[in-house]
């Protein structure tokens, strides 16, 4: 009978080298194109320590030594959830979705009907999903009985699994509801299995087609471009050629006259670029 072999253990208050450090930050950076920042240091450390404690590893050395070793790529999807950000709630930015609402859905709907073709909505970074279920709601809300009509589609993709896995239940606190209009959140959800939680209706669930995607892949499976990319606080955390190559990316998959909405918190300039300014932080496709 073998000597059973307890992994050592690992203690509060990890430090993490300089070397260490810039490893993780060069691995996040070419995989996922989040800039961390020396500001982001305590940030690592803080959201790794879990991984490290449930995994039985003694220190950030040994960390990355299993993320080298890994080839199932269990790893690096591992260090994708804890670093990326996922908070958000429905009806955030709101000034959008009047827009879209207002002027994006007709002229989708106008050039749609024209070539035949399907309408097409992207969520690029959709988070834990309230920006999708939001956006299929005001197409149904604006197209009515002409919705099926249409056939849009809603691709709704994000790097982290945990923030998909959460999307596609569709249940949320109510906290996270509560600024959405009290007509569509009486209409499209229901009461929650938890208490203090709500539920998007199947006909809207139903509507979104989730997908993972990493937005720093050089190319896209996408055979049909878009009427509207919605990529909001997702480019706060990339730096200014990783932003450039994304908005390029963005350019070829969006239709002639097609918009591009990013975060309040984040800027395109005017000029200079494949998209013209339309509204704070929505631009129109050149």
């Amino acid at each position: 009978m073998g000597l059973k072999v307890t992994p050592p253990p690992v203690t509060s208050g990890l430090k993490i080298s300089e070397d260490e450090f810039q490893t993780i930050r060069q691995l996040v950076y070419d995989n996922f194109g989040i800039n961390l920042t020396e500001q982001k240091r305590s940030l690592v450390v803080g959201r790794l320590q879990k991984v490290l404690r449930q995994r039985g590893l003694a220190d950030f050395r040994t960390y990355l030594e299993w993320l080298h070793n890994d080839k199932t790529g269990t790893a690096l999807e591992e260090l994708a959830n804890r670093i990326s950000t996922n908070h958000t709630f429905f009806w955030r930015e709101n000034s959008h979705f009047k827009y879209f609402a207002e002027t994006v859905i007709p002229e989708a709907a106008e050039r749609c009907d024209k070539s035949g073709e399907r309408m097409r909505i992207w969520c690029a970074g959709c988070s834990s999903g309230e920006e999708p279920y939001t956006l299929v709601m005001l197409m149904k809300e604006a197209l009515g009985e002409q919705y099926a009509k249409f056939k849009p589609l809603l691709l709704a993709t994000d790097i982290s699994a945990t923030a998909l896995h959460t999307a596609m239940g569709g249940v949320y606190s109510s906290d996270r509801l509560q600024q959405m209009p009290p007509e569509l959140k009486h209409k499209y959800f229901a009461k929650g299995p938890q208490a203090d939680t709500w539920k998007v209706s199947e006909d809207v669930r139903g509507e979104v087609v989730f997908r993972r995607h990493n937005l720093m892949n050089t190319t896209y499976p996408f055979k049909q471009p878009f009427d509207a990319v919605f990529c909001r606080n997702v480019m706060i955390y990339f730096d200014k050629p990783t932003r450039d190559a994304l908005v390029s990316r963005f350019h070829r998959h969006t239709v002639s006259g097609g918009y591009l909405f990013i975060g309040h918190s984040e800027t395109l300039g005017r000029d200079g670029h494949e998209y013209g300014y339309v509204l704070p932080a929505a631009y129109r496709r050149k």
